[in-house]
């Protein structure tokens, strides 16, 4: 007999009660990370300020608006005041908080500071709007976080722990979870996994947040890019694994090797039982907005040829400083050595003790490579901050670094062993020693000072200029080149190419052809412009490029050499137009890269050489600041000081003379 089925009414399915919906928290990365990712930083405080009360209603758990290459960029690119920007943002975002991420005892600059300008930093910082604070050290050293984590914690902030993923030998879920303890120890409120590269993969995700979970009993926020691919899997498992936020961009600012797109995350887990409560009408207004206003911001050279890179599985960079090494490169004239740099890196990284590659490292690392590559020479040249790094001055790399390249880089000079800051003085009370008063407005503008000297000093001279006398920003005359760039290239592709002969031309030609043999000629040239058509007596017909430009000449008679072009007199008004090439008698020190030229290593500092001055091979003439690194320029050989050839401050590009010298 079949066996009899019972159906289940519809009712008896419902009957349970659905599951209860677990909050997730999402911190926005659009008016920081996303646009340092994407676009080398460039999002103007105009910008944010369009569109900041529209994001704060959107319900997020953050907004990322402040820290990082924020500052330094404001400063040197944008000009723009960086403290405005964060007081004007807290102004219009009245629900949400705002977050900066803090390097540590690095603050925003890429060594370390004393301890003094730390905690004034952090009072100013938290007065001018920043509720939440993302404090990471890029060696995971976290004798260079206490300091930061009691300031913030002082100052009312709240104090996120971080752990600076990255994969090497000696990176291990039990060394991170150290890590994370150690952090607790000293008092923050939560921890992040900061996958600056992208290189977090789903089943490592899992295994991490599991033991944190298990180990730690701590807040935890996953925080990645989209460079390889793998980032939406890994926040999908890392939150599964107990994970209670993460971090996400506007789509129209996501991917590529910024974060994962905040609508693709909500689609996801509006299938499972976590739950974000998000204002989708509101995220709607955000996206149509930077729809808009990204093909007005970004820079042709800032895109990846494809949006998936796979090799940063191999060169760990991390996204906000793939970007920045494109543009850093296109200002070398030296885009094209990229794929060379990118296999360098690891060597390098390797080299130094496999540092995670987070600011300051990425660009230590990053433009070592750099220099590795353009020299030619490995650690030929050395910027003053790898010196510093190989001291011991960053702080205890993971692993030990090769004794060969110590040595190339340090001689016998010894390696500190304990805390960076502890041997840093107070800065504050001479900080702005030698710097005009008129120019310093506020406390704010001392902390600017501090960490930025040249930059900042450049912006106080622009900003006490009248509005109608300031000169564009580098951003916008960096912005109109490329523009007009590809106006060119666009006029120039999309041009008809232009007829050797006008139409009219061609019965004159064809009766001509038929007479050559009648008029006994061996070789008949018709010019057009720098053109020309050169006719034969067996009646084949060719053109060619000429070197000069010719007159058209009347078709069946031969063309005359186009005479030369006049020569205009040269008068004295005309000789001054151009400015005088300095004069150079003798052997040169020439730039090695292009960048600022600097007599001194900061203002009201004295000289690294005079004029006059007598050096051995490797004393140390003056500095290239190139890439946001200072380069000392050394003597090649013993020599005399003669003459400089560039002002203080001034750009130079590579291979441009700077000083002569005289052999000794």
């Amino acid at each position: 007999m079949p066996r009899k089925t019972t159906r289940v009414k519809p009712a008896e399915k419902a009957s349970s009660p659905p599951a209860p919906r677990i909050p997730l928290r999402i911190t926005d990365t659009t008016l920081r990370d996303a646009h340092q990712s994407l676009w080398a930083t460039r999002m103007r405080s105009e910008d944010i300020l369009k569109i900041i009360d529209v994001i704060d209603n959107v319900g997020f758990y953050s907004l990322e608006v402040w820290g990082g290459a924020t500052f330094d960029v404001a400063l040197r690119f944008l000009r723009e005041d960086p403290w405005e920007r964060l007081r004007s943002a807290k102004a219009k975002a009245k629900k949400t908080p705002l977050q900066m991420l803090l390097r540590g005892q690095n603050i925003l600059g890429y060594k370390n500071y004393p301890d003094d300008v730390l905690d004034h930093f952090v009072a100013l910082a938290v007065t001018n709007g920043i509720d939440i604070f993302r404090i990471f050290d890029a060696l995971n050293d976290t004798r260079n976080l206490e300091y930061a984590i009691k300031a913030v914690k002082r100052y009312g902030g709240h104090a996120q722990g971080t752990i600076c993923y990255t994969v090497s030998p000696v990176h291990t879920v039990e060394e991170f979870v150290r890590i994370a303890k150690e952090q607790i120890a000293m008092g923050i409120d939560s921890l992040c996994i900061k996958d600056m590269a992208g290189i977090l993969s789903p089943i490592a995700a899992e295994r991490l947040v599991s033991a944190l979970v298990r180990e730690t009993k701590i807040p935890i926020q996953l925080h990645s890019h989209m460079t390889s691919g793998m980032a939406v899997a890994s926040y999908v498992e890392g939150v599964r694994a107990g994970a209670g936020a993460i971090d996400c961009a506007i789509s129209p600012m996501a991917g590529f090797s910024s974060q994962p797109p905040v609508e693709t995350m909500l689609a996801i887990f509006e299938e499972t039982t976590y739950n974000a409560s998000l204002d989708m009408e509101a995220i709607k207004a955000m996206r149509r907005y930077f729809q808009e206003l990204a093909p007005k911001r970004r820079l042709s050279h800032h895109q990846p040829d494809n949006i998936i890179d796979p090799e940063v599985l191999l060169h760990h960079i991390p996204g906000g400083m793939i970007s920045n090494l494109r543009s850093q490169l296109a200002q070398q004239d030296a885009l094209d050595k990229l794929d060379e740099v990118f296999e360098e890196l690891p060597r390098v990284r390797a080299d130094l003790g496999y540092p995670p590659l987070v600011t300051p490292t990425s660009q230590l690392i990053g433009i070592q490579a750099v220099m590795n590559v353009l020299a030619g020479e490995r650690y030929e040249m050395v910027s003053q901050e790898i010196k510093d790094y190989v001291r011991g001055l960053y702080g205890r790399p993971p692993a030990p670094i090769n004794p060969e390249v110590r040595r190339k880089i340090l001689g016998d000079e010894k390696v500190i062993e304990t805390r960076p800051a502890d041997s840093l003085p107070p800065m504050l009370p001479t900080a702005t020693q030698g710097v005009d008063p008129a120019l310093i407005k506020s406390e704010e503008d001392i902390l600017s000072y501090c960490l930025f000297p040249e930059p900042a000093l450049e912006y106080f001279k622009w900003r006490s200029l009248p509005p109608e006398k300031r000169p564009p920003s580098p951003a916008d005359v960096e912005l109109q080149k490329e523009r007009k760039n590809a106006q060119s290239e666009a006029a120039a592709a999309t041009s008809a190419p232009r007829p050797f002969l006008a139409p009219s031309d061609y019965a004159a030609l064809h009766e001509l052809v038929g007479k050559v043999r009648e008029l006994n000629l061996t070789e008949l040239t018709i010019r057009r412009d720098d053109l020309a058509l050169v006719l034969r007596a067996d009646g084949m017909a060719t053109h060619k490029e000429t070197s000069s430009a010719a007159a058209p000449v009347k078709q069946g008679t031969p063309a005359a050499p186009p005479p030369p072009a006049p020569v205009a007199p040269k008068t004295a008004e005309a000789d001054t137009t151009k400015p005088a090439a300095p004069e150079i008698s003798g052997p040169t020190i020439n730039a090695p890269l292009s960048g600022n030229f600097y007599r001194s290593s900061g203002p009201g500092k004295p000289p690294v050489a005079k004029e006059g001055d007598t050096l051995k091979a490797d004393d140390p003439v003056c500095i290239v600041e190139a890439m946001k690194l200072f380069n000392t320029i050394k003597a090649p050989f013993p020599c005399r000081i003669v003459k400089f050839l560039v002002e203080h401050g001034q750009p130079v590009k590579k291979d441009a003379p700077l000083v002569v010298v005289e052999k000794v």
